[in-house]
């Protein structure tokens, strides 16, 4: 976008271009693992080595980043299907209905819980040890995201205390999460690499306030820093969130979110994910895996209904110190009735396994892939896909946007951030948000991103056959959405997006907005004009 040249935008300008351009020299990113088939809890890696990275056009220097990131590898949320399937098995070793290899499971389980127990305990910025907390894995993986940006941004960063809108403030680093404790914790992680990096950096780090609806009487309850309308737009309630009135800002988002809670309890979606699981092949790859770990007759059983297992019971752990104790009762609303269900519930530890590489070596645990073999793993993940395709992902053409409408008030901030750079207000640095899934794959629909955005007919099942749509591409842990902007000393402003940190296009009908045809640097005023009408839909 060409504009009048602006005093601030030309200082920025000409003090990063006697930086050196530190994306050109960074190691080389390692091999990624042997592919388990983990769907949206698939650890993270980033998808593209720096230094194979277009290089910045001539005359142009970033000016700005802006990213949405999801928490990164975590425990699982609640006691559930551990106990459910710690409780089936524990039938199985009463009725001696284990194979050799089903034995050494029971303990592997009562390790997992062990570990999600006392997750978090003694780790520096994790207030409260349990279930759904970030793991060793999680933190690291934000605190390398981190420092790779400033390495990609060394110029960038170097610059906060010099200049501003005003030239007297440093420039801001907004950070914002949606509340939840992962998600905090994924912010606390990250800000603190980037501090490592650059110590200076803390007198430029802000927490802005929080969107609010007007009839909100107590604005000041929300905490600075947690924004639910931005981050957690899939669970905006009632008591928290409503909004009655149609002028505010706020009300569309509401609206598109009261209308995707109602779709998810829809008999549609009940119906698509009962023809999801009731796909011969998923029958055929859990008795596979169970026929390894129990008996015929004990899975005869259980097809039949005559034996089923929920998560009850009460378990307590004790930390190695001995000053930490947690103790749990489970609630009974998980059960596994049938095969399908037992098989689905060992792959959610399977994958939550993925996450906990540390602790559960701690344990001397870690053998989950040994329960799950790569070729059952495959058809687990791609039920799981279908049914995220179908609740968080595009959906289906005749649903229109009702997965991912609510997302127009994310995409309109990653615009309106942008457009106070493109106008030469200089007061914000960067923008850090940290959410969910819920959250990462809604954006990526909205964004039109080839591969992520593909919506099916009814008429058609989703099946990795008809459709490129993958969770462990689009929101594996810590999966993220950067924005970099870069500016030249006319004016003019350029956008780069690294999809977990991958050079990525914008939405085909946007190639127009390329500097050239195969260049992932964007003229800023074109791709706006492209988007104009998805950001316009839901307006703040």
């Amino acid at each position: 976008m060409k504009s009048a040249p602006f005093k601030p935008l030309l200082l920025l300008v000409c003090l990063l271009s006697c930086s050196v351009n530190a994306a050109t020299t960074n190691a080389p990113v390692a091999e990624p693992a042997v592919e388990r088939h983990y769907h949206t809890k698939t650890p993270y890696q980033p998808q593209q080595a720096m230094s194979s990275y277009q290089l910045v056009p001539a005359g142009y220097t970033a000016v700005y980043t802006q990213m949405l990131a999801r928490h990164g590898s975590r425990g699982l949320t609640g006691m559930k299907s551990d106990l459910a399937f710690y409780n089936l098995w524990s039938q199985a070793q009463k009725a001696d209905a284990l194979t050799d290899l089903g034995k050494e499971l029971g303990p592997d389980i009562l390790k997992l819980m062990q570990a999600n127990f006392l997750l978090g305990y003694a780790v520096p910025g994790i207030s409260k040890p349990g279930y759904g907390n970030e793991t060793r894995q999680g933190i690291d993986e934000h605190t390398e995201l981190a420092r790779r940006m400033h390495e990609r941004l060394t110029g960038l960063f170097q610059t906060a205390s010099h200049v501003s809108a005003d030239n007297a403030s440093p420039r801001k680093i907004l950070v914002l999460t949606s509340g939840k404790d992962r998600a905090v914790d994924s912010g606390y992680f990250f800000t603190q690499s980037l501090l490592r990096q650059q110590p200076g950096l803390q007198a430029s780090i802000v927490y802005p306030a929080s969107l609010t609806p007007r009839e909100d009487k107590r604005p000041q309850s929300r905490q600075p820093g947690t924004d639910r309308f931005l981050l957690y737009f899939h669970k905006l309630s009632g008591t928290q969130d409503k909004v009655t009135d149609a002028s505010d800002p706020l009300y569309p988002t509401y609206a598109a979110s009261q209308a995707y809670q109602s779709y998810l309890k829809s008999r549609e979606l009940q119906a698509q994910e009962a023809q999801i699981l009731s796909q011969p092949s998923l029958a055929t790859a859990a008795h596979a895996v169970l026929a390894r770990l129990f008996h015929t007759g004990f899975i005869t059983e259980l097809e039949q209904g005559r034996i089923k297992a929920g998560n009850t019971g009460t378990y307590s752990f004790t930390s190695e110190d001995g000053k930490f104790s947690n103790q749990l009762t489970g609630d009974g609303e998980t059960e596994i009735r049938s095969p399908v269900e037992a098989a689905l519930a060992l792959y959610e530890l399977y994958s939550a396994a993925s996450n906990m590489q540390v602790e559960l070596a701690r344990l001397s645990s870690g053998k989950f892939t040994a329960y799950m073999p790569s070729e059952q793993a495959r058809v687990f993940a791609a039920a799981d896909d279908a049914i995220s395709f179908y609740s968080k992902g595009p959906g289906t053409v005749e649903n229109a946007d009702i997965t991912f409408r609510m997302a127009g008030i994310l995409l309109a901030d990653f615009f309106r951030e942008t457009d106070a750079i493109a106008s030469g207000d200089l007061s914000h640095l960067a923008k850090l948000r940290f959410a969910h899934a819920e959250i990462m794959i809604p954006m990526a629909s909205l964004l039109g991103i080839e591969g992520m955005s593909t919506q099916q007919p009814r008429s058609m099942l989703y099946q990795y056959s008809n459709n490129a749509w993958r969770g462990e591409q689009v929101a594996p842990m810590a999966a993220n959405i950067q924005w970099d902007v870069y500016a030249n000393k006319q004016g003019q402003t350029l956008v780069r997006m690294l999809y977990n940190e991958r050079e990525t296009a914008f939405r085909r009908d946007c190639d127009a907005a390329r500097i050239s045809p195969d260049s992932y640097f964007y003229d800023y005023g074109r791709l706006k004009n492209c988007y104009q009408q998805r950001i316009s839909v839901l307006k703040n």
